[in-house]
C-alpha cells in the first residue's frame, strides 16, 4: 500500500503483490485500511519514500493503533518500522558534507502545523545557529513560504551563507544546486526538493558544501595521521 508515485519507485520488488494506491492527503485512510488487512491476517506493507518515521506514515499507523486501543506489538497489531535513507541524507551525500554538526530539520509545509510554530522552530534554530535543513520547501499551494522562511534565518545569518538544493536526491531528474541565502529563494523548488541552509562556520569547497566538524580548529592539522 502506499502513494502511487512510491510504489511505481519500488516497482521492481513489487511483482506479484497485491497493490493498494492512493493520492496524497489520503493518509489517515492508507494507514487505517492497512491496519484493517493486517487484522484480518494479512501480511501489509506501507510504503513511504525516504525513512517512514521521518516525515512519513509510521507515526500515522502507532497513533492509529494507540486510538484504537491496539497493542502495536508481537501480542497485539505487530508493526514493524523497517529504516530507510531519509532525503535530508540522500541530499547531503550529493552536497559534500553540509551536516557533519549539529543540524534541524523543519518542514514548511503547514498543513499539519501552523505557520507561527513553524516560523518560531526557523528563529530558534537560525539563533542557534544549526544548520536546517528544509523539507517541503514550495507548493502551487505555498509558493511564498520558502521566501518567508529565508527571511527569518537572515536575521541571524550571513546573506552569503551556502545554501544546497536538491531535488529528486538519488531518483531519476535529480538536481543539485549551491546558492546563498540572500538568492535560495529564487531557484526552482517543489515539493520533493530538499534544501540545507548552512551554518556561520559552512563553506563552499571546490564545488561541495561543508560544515566543519571543529577537528582542526581544535587540533591543528596533523600530517599522516588518520581521518577520525
Amino acid at each position: 500500500m502506499g502513494y502511487r508515485t512510491y510504489l511505481e519507485l519500488a516497482a521492481p520488488l513489487l511483482q506479484g503483490k497485491q497493490l493498494i494506491t492512493s493520492t496524497m492527503t489520503r493518509e489517515l485512510d492508507r494507514a487505517g485500511q492497512a491496519i484493517d488487512l493486517a487484522l484480518q491476517g494479512k501480511t501489509v506493507a506501507l510504503v513511504s519514500s525516504g525513512d517512514p518515521g521521518i516525515y512519513a506514515m509510521a507515526a500515522v499507523v502507532f497513533e492509529l493503533a494507540r486510538s484504537r486501543g491496539l497493542d502495536p506489538g508481537p501480542g497485539g497489531l505487530p508493526v514493524r518500522v523497517i529504516p530507510g535513507v531519509p532525503a535530508v541524507a540522500a541530499a547531503a551525500a550529493l552536497l559534500g558534507a553540509p551536516l557533519s554538526h549539529d543540524f534541524a530539520c523543519v518542514s514548511l509545509s503547514d498543513r499539519l502545523t501552523p505557520w507561527e510554530l513553524i516560523e518560531k522552530r526557523l528563529a530558534l534554530a537560525a539563533e542557534a545557529d544549526f544548520v536546517i535543513a528544509l523539507y517541503n520547501p514550495r507548493s502551487k499551494g505555498r509558493p511564498w513560504q520558502l521566501a518567508r522562511a529565508c527571511q527569518v534565518i537572515a536575521n541571524h545569518r550571513d546573506p552569503a551563507t551556502p545554501v544546497g538544493i536538491v531535488r529528486r536526491a538519488q531518483r531519476p531528474g535529480q538536481q543539485v544546486e549551491l546558492a546563498e541565502l540572500a538568492t535560495a529563494d529564487q531557484t526552482e523548488v517543489d515539493m520533493q526538493t530538499i534544501v540545507i541552509v548552512g551554518n556561520s562556520q559552512s563553506k563552499v569547497y571546490q564545488g561541495r558544501m561543508i560544515t566543519p566538524r571543529g577537528y582542526i580548529n581544535k587540533y591543528g592539522e596533523r600530517k599522516n595521521s588518520a581521518a577520525g
